[in-house]
This record gives C-alpha cells, structure tokens and sequence, in this order.
C-alpha cells in the first residue's frame, strides 16, 4: 500500500477547516500531519481533535506555517487572501500541492499565486462541488447559445458570517457567462444597484448577494430574454461536499507537474 500524503489543514477552527479535519480522518490516501491557526488562538498547543470535541488525532494545533508545511505534500486552505497568498509561498518552497478554496482575492494576489505554481501544485476554485463546476460549464454553453436579447443576473445566497461579495462561485458563474459571449467579464460587470440606475445596458452581468441565517450556498444564473426565461440553479445542503472535492484535489494534484489548476481540471470538465 502506498505511503499516505502528508496533508496540512490551514485555518483549522474554521467550519470549512474542521469539516476537512474531519474528511481526512478515514481518507484512503490522505493523512492529517499539520493544523494551522493564527497568532493568540485559544486552540494553540491543544490537540486537534479534542480541541473540536472529539477524540485525539495526535496533532497539534500550531501557529508556524512554516514548520507544519516544511514536512507536507499537501495542504488545502480555505482562509483569507493573505494567508493564502503567504502559504503558496510556503508550497512553492515545500514542492506541495496547495488546494484553494480561498475566495475575494485582487489581481496582485492572483499573480503572486501563479507565481508560486511555477514549483508548487495548486488547485484554485471559488467552489470545489462537482454540481457547480457543471453548472459552470452549462451557464458557458447557454450564453454561447443566446444573444443579447438575453439579459444575464447571478444571484447568491450564504450565511451571514460570509465576508465577500459576490462570491466566488458568483463570480465563477459570471466569467464563464462572459466567456460564452466572447467577453471578459470586468467589461461588462455590474454590481448590486441601488437607487435610480437608469435602463439596463444590453450585454451586461449583474450580480446580486443575499446574506443571512446558516445558509451555505445557493446560486442562480438567470437569463431573461424576452417573452421567456431560464434559470440554471445549484444549492448546497452540506459543506461536506466542498471537503469531499477539496480532498479529492489534493490527491489528484499530488500527481500532477507544478501549475495552476482549476476543479474542471481535476473533475476532467
């Protein structure tokens, strides 16, 4: 049997990194070797499963990046952009498989990540599900079919801790919309609008954000043309599938060459 890939879990507390933390106890080729959180944690020092009320797992939670990604093949993070950015430096360094799941990043963010892919693996998508990258997919196949008669809304819907918005599942769903057009999406973007806004400009795609309760994810990409519309849609009832994918990234990219990959990539889209 094959040696298990020494996997780190960056923002370990948060739901996201204890969902992980939980998906890698059983997984058949990836291990948990490194649980990282910031500076002045109360989780600090304590053992990861406990600190999440469970059993033991023989790791303990640390603040060091660097220590903890010094000795893995993999790490999967689902924090903020400058975390982020920091450890795909650390993955660039470590020749690891750095998934991200990270969203809200700028331009300069994105071009220090490509730069670490030129040693690292990393896998980047604003959602890991396989329902959404084929919603990805057909949201581009139906704007290559229509015209502009068709007028493009993304509308999503998370809980009300979410920091960013769009999401990036938004924002994936409306650059495959413009990819479909022939456009590039920051040509015709047009963000949530608020008091007298004038007629809509034909070719735009507008993006609106609800934020509220516990919910984890709903989106809609709705193209209304006239006399009819279609809406596409994907609504997630359980985080775990965004585990179940960001693991499965880790271990497809673990035989990849350095790059920057996309979950279409690794689902074969």
């Amino acid at each position: 049997m094959a040696e298990k890939i020494r996997t780190v879990v960056m923002g370990a507390s948060g739901r996201m990194g204890q969902m992980l933390v939980s998906s890698l106890a059983d997984h058949p080729r990836l291990t948990l070797t490194g649980a990282v959180e910031h500076e002045g944690h109360a989780w600090l020092g304590q053992d990861i499963g406990t600190a999440m009320g469970g059993a033991a797992r023989g790791v303990e939670v640390t603040s060091d990046a660097l220590e903890a990604i010094a000795s893995a093949q993999a790490i999967i993070d689902f924090t903020v952009p400058a975390v982020t950015v920091a450890t795909a430096a650390l993955a660039a360094q470590a020749r690891a498989v750095h998934v991200i799941g990270t969203t809200g990043m700028t331009e300069d963010d994105l071009a220090r990540i490509d730069a670490a892919a030129h040693h690292a693996r990393i896998v980047r998508a604003g959602n890991m599900s396989l329902g959404v990258n084929l919603l990805v997919a057909l949201t581009k196949k139906v704007s290559a079919a229509l015209d502009t008669d068709f007028d493009i809304e993304v509308v999503e819907a998370h809980h009300r801790h979410k920091v960013d918005a769009p999401s990036g599942t938004a924002l994936m769903l409306g650059e495959a919309a413009a990819e479909g057009r022939g456009a590039a999406l920051h040509d015709v973007y047009v963000a949530a609008r608020d008091g007298i806004t004038g007629a809509r400009k034909e070719g735009t795609i507008g993006f609106s954000a609800i934020r509220g309760g516990d919910i984890i994810g709903d989106h809609d990409v709705i193209f209304a043309g006239p006399g009819e519309r279609i809406v596409l849609t994907h609504k997630a009832s359980d985080r775990a599938l965004f585990a179940k994918g960001a693991l499965r990234a880790a271990t497809w990219a673990f035989d990849q060459e350095p790059g920057h990959y996309a979950m279409s990539d690794v689902l074969g889209l």
